[in-house]
């Protein structure tokens, strides 16, 4: 039997790695520069190196060189990069509730002043989207 293919996979194949995520979670937090971001993740250079390659070559994010002499370069992100801001937000909402232990390390404020909770909805009817109120469209075929 075949595995199943979805986009869950196929989503994994380019961000499903934990030195991809933080290097993704420093960019989004404004940390562009690589040396910032292998201190702030703790990866090794030649992961980090490995990780942003393959981030960038799957258009999540852009390398840009901002000093010639010694030539040095930044990280930003894509369309697609920023598109994948509520997953961060919602993956970092599942280890505040079921893996961190104590005070959270990152607490995010919303515009309005409220801490962030955040949560899928529906956009048709505004009631949130849970494991018990959805069901699939179309069955997967192999």
């Amino acid at each position: 039997m075949a595995p199943r293919s979805c986009s869950i996979a196929n989503a994994l194949e380019v961000v499903g790695e934990r030195w991809s995520l933080l290097a993704l979670r420093e960019v989004f937090l404004g940390v562009t520069r690589f040396d910032q971001i292998a201190a702030n993740t703790g990866a090794s250079r030649d992961v980090l190196t490995v990780r942003l390659k393959k981030l960038v070559a799957a258009g999540v994010l852009e390398k840009h060189q901002y000093s010639e002499h010694p030539p040095r370069h930044e990280y930003l992100l894509t369309d697609s990069g920023r598109a994948l801001h509520n997953v961060m937000l919602m993956l970092k909402e599942w280890g505040d509730t079921y893996v961190t232990e104590g005070a959270l390390p990152l607490v995010w404020e919303h515009s309005c002043g409220a801490v962030l909770e955040p949560r899928v909805v529906c956009t048709a009817c505004g009631e949130e989207a849970t494991s018990e109120s959805l069901t699939r469209a179309a069955e997967l075929t192999h």
